[in-house]
């Protein structure tokens, strides 16, 4: 029983010190999350008013006689999807969710005769591609948790490139949307070809160009797709952050629970093991004095003996 409540006791100090390291990576997620959150809502309405300037752009029809190759659609054949993942575990479904998502969309457009090329960000999502199907055209990992347009500047210009060579004729990007602390949804956004509006969307009758439409499509599509992936990947570590604070507080609350029931656990076995060696004291008091009784008893009757023999002889 002593080895019992030893190996008990050296397991609750294990879960403590295991509870401890949960709760400081549980407060540092908290306030990497609310610089993401912060983060991600400042810029977040940029880039959708953005994308929608730009799609009303390709959808006016004195464009139509000379697009520019990123908002020309073609017939999809090879396709890029960019993933954005993270470098480290112990997030929850986090990174579990959005690979699984991006497995779906690549059986789809295999299935539909395309071949699949992946860019991937984050350390997670290239080990899983690596491991299981091996399209890895580019990997980018140790995104800093403030980049800039000087971060992505190669992820965007490899993208492109592909898309111009022929090398793509899709690109879509795969990544977990910041929806609430407890709510992120993996989802899939067509890159390029820029998709015009949709005709039904309300837009300005007119828009005046200088020098022309096109000469403005050509310096904007670039930074306009530099915005997107940005954007994609800042909601990714808004996602991230929330859901590894839920995973870490879950952690150290299940951890709390298991130092109940260990405690009680010890307590029991601590008490059965007092009980037992009471039970032993008092056996063996009940022993000594059973003996020292029969003792006395032998001695009384050898004296009631010898003293009746002298009472006869006198």
């Amino acid at each position: 029983m002593a080895n019992s409540t030893r190996e008990i006791r050296q397991r609750i100090k294990s879960v403590k010190n295991i509870a401890q390291v949960t709760k400081a990576m549980e407060a540092v997620s908290a306030a990497k999350m609310r610089k993401a959150q912060q983060q991600v809502l400042a810029t977040r309405p940029y880039s959708q008013q953005a994308r929608e300037v730009l799609t009303y752009i390709a959808r006016l029809t004195n464009t139509e006689s000379e697009l520019n190759p990123l908002i020309r659609p073609r017939p999809v054949k090879r396709v890029g999807i960019l993933l954005v993942t993270g470098d480290r575990g112990l997030a929850g479904g986090f990174n579990a969710n959005v690979i699984r998502r991006c497995a779906q969309v690549m059986r789809e457009k295999r299935k539909e005769g395309a071949e699949v090329t992946v860019v991937a960000i984050g350390k997670k999502g290239r080990e899983w591609l690596l491991r299981y199907d091996p399209v890895v055209r580019a990997e980018f990992t140790s995104i800093p948790d403030n980049p800039t347009t000087y971060h992505i500047g190669p992820i965007v210009r490899i993208l492109i490139d592909d898309f111009l060579s022929g090398h793509t004729d899709e690109v879509l990007m795969v990544y977990t949307d910041f929806v609430n602390t407890i709510r992120q949804e993996p989802i899939v956004h067509q890159l390029l070809p820029v998709q015009p509006a949709d005709p039904s969307a309300t837009m300005a009758p007119e828009y005046i160009f200088e020098p022309s439409p096109e000469a403005v499509l050509n310096r904007v599509l670039y930074g306009f797709t530099e915005v997107q992936v940005l954007q994609a990947i800042y909601e990714s570590l808004a996602s991230e952050h929330s859901a590894r604070m839920v995973a870490m507080r879950n952690a150290t609350d299940a951890a709390g629970e298991l130092i109940d029931d260990l405690t009680l656990t010890y307590n029991k076995a601590r008490q059965g093991s007092v009980t037992s060696e009471l039970m032993d004291i008092i056996g063996g008091t009940t022993a000594q004095e059973g003996s020292t009784s029969k003792a006395a008893t032998a001695s009384e009757a050898w004296l009631t003996v010898n003293w009746e023999s002298a009472s006869s002889l006198a």
